[in-house]
């Protein structure tokens, strides 16, 4: 490099997160031209740069990024917890219309201005830990004009807050109410017009449904996939959370980019994925806030070589979570993972799992979306309960601190 950089992060220590492990560099720098990373090495051999940063021996790894989130929506359901824990399903209480469809009823009353209030909070707890790239599912709306209120103001949080959004058209969530007993019709609707339309508006960048016993088909997820296939638009799903329903398996026979959950994942849907390249995310906060007991088979996912993602799943039902770090502990502790696979499941593979091949790794060329943190060694981001070692976070070259302004 001889061109001078914008700024130099030197005195650090590096966690690349490149060739398959942490991609350590000890004493090293990282260098900064036009918001992506020019260099980065040994601090000996360190470029000129306009600024300099000592960074006094902290760590530097990507920028984390949230793969799986619902996080932009209204109220919360507490009341529903409470009756879980005496001995309420989650079925029952969707069957006797709760779970989903309460938070649809607060989420249409809600003007967009109360979304955003709502949900910035919940964004400013993620970001102060060091998450850069955030992906935002919409499916609390279920109609044209609530499914767009809740993509425009995902659009409005990259707007107006430090972080990329990666929007997600989730309108296969559940059926609403003015459908009953009608779910073929309502996916006609899906997509004949609503998928359409939003993505028309610049809305969606993927699309995503909820494959199970009370959610939707096979058949009616694939008419969905096939939508979003006319146009262009990449896919997910929920497999596998409650049942066998053949999910993962479908949704790598599109070239998915991930399938989410997995608790009852087949071999035959780890093969799928594992031909296709689908991208496993890994739910410990739904797992333990469901009380779960059956574990996503990932000794066989290893064997497969199926990349293995970590998300926060934050909704308002079943994984209240805002914290990526207690996810990633919670991925270690209740599942075993190593805090290896916990840090690339919350960069490198969650990047992947949202087709980002600009973030989650430190390599010349990509995006400075960087975290710099105050820990001893890369698995301290995994081990300690509530701690948030984030000192500084850089956006697309820009450093700023953890804690973030609310719009």
């Amino acid at each position: 490099m001889t061109e001078t950089a914008d700024l130099l992060f030197a005195n650090a220590r590096l966690a690349t997160m490149a060739d398959g492990g942490y991609g350590i560099v000890e004493d090293g720098a990282l260098a900064v031209r036009d918001g992506r990373i020019a260099w980065l090495g040994p601090r000996a051999q360190a470029p000129r740069a306009e600024r300099v940063h000592d960074c006094g021996g902290m760590w530097i790894t990507p920028g984390l990024v949230d793969c799986h989130t619902h996080i932009v929506h209204a109220g919360n359901r507490s009341g529903e917890w409470e009756a879980r824990l005496n001995g309420a399903s989650y079925e029952d209480i969707a069957r006797q219309g709760g779970g989903i469809m309460s938070t649809v009823r607060a989420t249409r009353a809600a003007s967009e201005e109360e979304l955003l209030r709502q949900s910035a909070l919940r964004i400013a707890a993620l970001l102060a830990e060091g998450v850069t790239t955030l992906e935002i599912k919409s499916g609390y709306g279920l109609d044209l004009a609530s499914e767009a209120a809740m993509l425009r103001t995902a659009r409005r949080v990259a707007a107006t807050m430090p972080v990329q959004v990666h929007t997600t058209f989730l309108g296969a969530h559940a059926l609403p109410p003015e459908h009953a007993g009608r779910a073929d019709d309502y996916i006609d609707d899906l997509c004949a017009h609503m998928l359409p339309a939003l993505a028309g508006e610049g809305l969606v960048d993927a699309v995503d449904a909820f494959c199970e016993r009370i959610g939707f088909t096979q058949a009616q997820t694939a008419r969905v996939f096939d939508a979003a296939r006319r146009l262009g638009l990449p896919v997910k799903l929920h497999a596998e959370q409650l049942s066998d329903q053949g999910g993962a398996a479908l949704v790598a026979r599109y070239g998915g980019l991930s399938a989410d959950h997995l608790e009852w994942l087949s071999p035959d849907g780890i093969a799928a994925m594992a031909q296709a390249g689908t991208v496993a995310v890994l739910l410990p906060g739904a797992y333990y806030f469901l009380r779960e007991t059956r574990m996503p088979p990932l000794d066989a996912l290893r064997a497969a070589g199926v990349p293995l993602a970590v998300a926060t799943d934050c909704n308002p039902g079943t994984s209240p979570l805002t914290s990526l770090l207690l996810a990633m502990n919670m991925a270690c502790t209740l599942w075993r993972l190593t805090p290896l696979e916990a840090l690339r499941g919350a960069t490198v593979n969650g990047a992947r799992a949202l087709g980002r091949g600009d973030v989650g790794t430190l390599d010349i060329g990509k995006r400075a979306d960087l975290a710099i943190w105050d820990i001893a060694r890369p698995a301290d981001l995994a081990y300690a309960l509530g701690a948030n070692p984030c000192r500084a976070v850089v956006n697309a070259g820009v450093p700023r601190a953890p804690r973030v302004e609310l719009p």
